[in-house]
């Protein structure tokens, strides 16, 4: 496994773009497998996750052409189950998303027990809990689920949590349902949002008609259509925290500020310095984070959109460090996201990991040097923003944890200064 080393305590500074978001292309390029036709997929974030997703539709038979460095077309006209990667199925966790879409092309089928982070229990318990509502039959094996939609029909949806991922199989499984189907406690975050846009593209007939309440009336079929995808907030979110916490002077590019609201209320109430500049299509903006160092102490509690992400929890935990006094981070959704503490204690940091969900973090202490473990994509990334702060050389172990959400990472922060190796 690839590691990153890196020598801490440079300076930053200078520009970084925002890619595409992860959590957005995943479901939307599932969603092109809806239809016969070719869809157009724009701002595509080349990450790992991406990169595996696409090989998981191509081994069903789907054609994948890149247009450009970012931009991919999807033909899905020849779909075949024989040689479907069940391997990279295993070791995706969105790989669950092709629920919906197999569904509608296959009617029966398996698919391996996906994968992912390892940040707590994660099963797929509300995706089958909402299908079996609409008459999908599943079976379970050690390896396999089997599923079974020829008696599907559309009806009324309770999901049992705000699943992010259960809401888009949903979201795309009743848009080729006949009839209309209403989803509760549905999840409205920025990349399901992402998701009905470009699903109304290819024709489906989607209203949030309340709150979490969704209401899609069923096609006889959906075409191709061409979508740019949104930028990533999470990215967004975690270089505006790297900034403030080397304090360092850098302009971030392409944010959507409306998908980070309490992010960047809640960063200025700890102190951080910003100036928010819009840029000419009015919807995107660049922000300049200026060096801060009166950070404040601060809790966060993660919560569905438009909380605090979860998967901005473990960046927060590093500022934490930097703030002055104690930060209590409580962490609703995983029981599992803390585990990115012990190694930054490792470091040096003043914590206190009080259960499964909630730690104590005291600042501001210098931390140092260590080799400490990528457990996850995001608090691979936290870990990273630390070893950038520590002094000394930190070894992060499995780069490609890193890798699966951010975008040549090592690459983008060494035109703002950094000192980052990757060691094969």
């Amino acid at each position: 496994m690839e590691s990153f080393i890196v020598q801490g305590g440079k300076p930053l500074k200078g520009e970084i773009e925002v890619r595409g978001a992860k959590n957005a292309a995943m479901p939307i390029l599932a969603a092109t497998l809806l239809t016969k036709e070719p869809s157009i997929i724009d701002n595509l974030p080349l990450i790992e996750d991406v990169r595996r997703f696409l090989e998981i539709i191509e081994s069903l038979g789907c054609k994948v052409e890149w247009l450009g460095k970012r931009k991919v077309k999807i033909t899905p006209q020849n779909l075949n189950l024989k040689n479907l990667n069940q391997s990279l199925v295993k070791k995706l966790r969105a790989s669950v998303l092709l629920i919906a879409p197999l569904l509608h092309r296959f009617k029966k089928f398996k698919l391996a027990q996906p994968g992912g982070c390892l940040i707590g229990v994660r099963s797929i318990d509300s995706h089958l809990d909402a299908i079996l509502q609409l008459g999908v039959k599943v079976r379970k094996t050690p390896t396999y689920f089997y599923y079974n939609g020829s008696n599907i029909y559309s009806d009324e949806i309770i999901l049992n949590e705000f699943s992010v991922t259960a809401t888009e199989n949903i979201l795309m499984l009743a848009s080729l349902i006949p009839g209309k189907t209403r989803l509760k406690i549905g999840a409205l975050e920025p990349h399901v949002e992402d998701l009905v846009v470009f699903l109304k593209k290819m024709g489906a007939k989607i209203k949030v008609i309340s709150p979490h309440i969704y209401e899609i009336t069923g096609k006889k079929k959906l075409s191709g259509a061409s979508h740019k995808v949104i930028p990533d907030p999470i990215e967004a979110g975690t270089f505006m925290i790297l900034a403030a916490v080397l304090r360092g002077r850098i302009l971030i590019k392409n944010i959507r500020l409306d998908h980070l609201d309490l992010v960047i209320k809640k960063l200025k109430e700890i102190g951080v310095r910003m100036n928010i500049r819009s840029q000419s299509n009015k919807t995107q903006f660049n922000v300049l984070i200026l060096p801060s160092y009166n950070l404040k102490g601060f809790k966060i509690q993660t919560q569905p959109y438009p909380g605090i992400p979860t998967d901005l929890q473990s960046p927060f935990g590093i500022l934490a460090t930097q703030a002055n006094g104690t930060s209590i981070i409580f962490d609703t959704m995983f029981d599992g996201r803390l585990k990115y503490i012990d190694e930054l204690i490792k470091m040096g940091a003043n914590a206190i990991i009080a259960d499964p969900h909630r730690a104590l973090i005291t600042g501001p202490t210098p931390l140092y040097a260590q080799n400490v473990n990528s457990l996850d994509i995001r608090s691979g990334i936290s870990l990273l923003i630390a070893a950038l702060l520590a002094k000394g050389k930190t070894v992060i172990k499995e780069a490609y944890q890193i890798d699966r959400g951010y975008e040549a990472i090592d690459e983008r922060l060494i035109k703002l200064g950094a000192d980052i190796k990757r060691k094969v």
